[in-house]
């Protein structure tokens, strides 16, 4: 039995406890959690975010806003979590979320424009070490629409001074689980189709930069080398890493996408970045949010999302 359903079966008191505990150190040493997260907020034990460290979060926020409820949850999730950037998938409303960045004290938010259903956006802090130089689409010109149903969406800045890229996506979905690569709108095809792509850019334009490759990314890192659509990163050791491989690896309670499950939101880190995932504030853990939300996980996927958040802490 993992840890997730040991703390749902705990009183809800000491459940909060324990959790907050297991978050805040994450196996790897001590942290600070210097910040209190908001009074009457059901989230705070799920704090990973801390003062001394950077938080990269990817979460699909399904259809946002889902329910009449979706844009106070997520205020109140970001707000108890902390981290210092949010990559999200699926923005349906564009107003929704522009209510959302603005009701977040001390956060600002972009969305990127190139799907007319779904888009891909960031919710970033502006009231510590993270400053933010610039917000931009790539891939977005119509030769890119087959495997880039969505166009990346990249967010340039830094952290206390230190170069950082994220790189936010949301690719195609859906498949049979075998590659047929002589059909280009194979949806596996047109997935590995877009892997290579981001490769090839991460490696020519940020080459030697501290780079996170994040989203919703709709396959598994786990499949035979035949039918992976990651296998252009995992043929790479020296120049890629996904700092979720573990939880790929291990139990399905602890995947982003519990309804199936399966596991399909991942978080890529370039070789800059590979000592920080070991360093000793380092973690990378789906935040277990069913387990603070009030009645569960049906409330959860009902009024927020089916989708977990994905989220890496480390000292860039």
């Amino acid at each position: 039995m993992d840890n997730n359903r040991r703390w749902m079966l705990l009183p809800p008191g000491l459940s909060a406890v324990l959790a907050l505990l297991v978050v805040a150190l994450g196996g790897c040493g001590k942290t600070e959690l210097t910040t209190p997260g908001p009074v009457g907020n059901p989230f705070v034990p799920a704090k990973v975010g801390t003062d001394s460290t950077l938080e990269v979060m990817t979460w699909n926020i399904e259809v946002f806003p889902k329910a009449g409820t979706t844009v106070d949850w997520v205020r109140q999730i970001i707000e108890g979590v902390q981290p210092d950037i949010v990559a999200v998938e699926e923005i349906s409303n564009a107003a929704s979320f522009t209510a959302l960045s603005t009701s977040l004290g001390g956060w600002d938010g972009a969305q990127a424009t190139s799907d007319a259903y779904q888009n891909v956006g960031f919710l970033y802090r502006v009231d510590g070490g993270l400053e933010m130089t610039a917000i931009y689409e790539i891939f977005s010109s119509g030769e890119y629409s087959r495997p880039f149903p969505r166009a990346p969406y990249v967010f340039e800045g830094t952290w206390k001074g230190t170069p950082i890229f994220v790189i936010a996506n949301h690719l195609k979905a859906s498949g049979n689980g075998v590659m047929d690569p002589a059909d280009p709108w194979d949806e596996e095809t047109r997935r590995r189709d877009a892997c290579v792509l981001l490769a090839e850019y991460v490696t020519t334009q940020l080459a030697g930069q501290r780079v996170f490759v994040v989203g919703d990314m709709n396959d598994e890192l786990t499949d035979a080398a035949a039918n992976n659509v990651f296998q252009t990163f995992l043929d790479a050791p020296d120049t890629f890493k996904f700092a979720d491989m573990a939880i790929a690896q291990g139990p399905s309670d602890d995947w982003s996408y519990p309804t199936w499950p399966s596991h399909l939101d991942h978080i890529l880190v370039t070789a800059p970045l590979f000592d920080a995932l070991t360093g000793p504030a380092a973690l990378t853990t789906v935040v277990p949010l069913g387990a603070y939300m009030p009645n569960g996980m049906g409330k959860y996927v009902a009024e927020v999302s089916d989708h977990l958040p994905v989220i890496t802490r480390l000292q860039p």
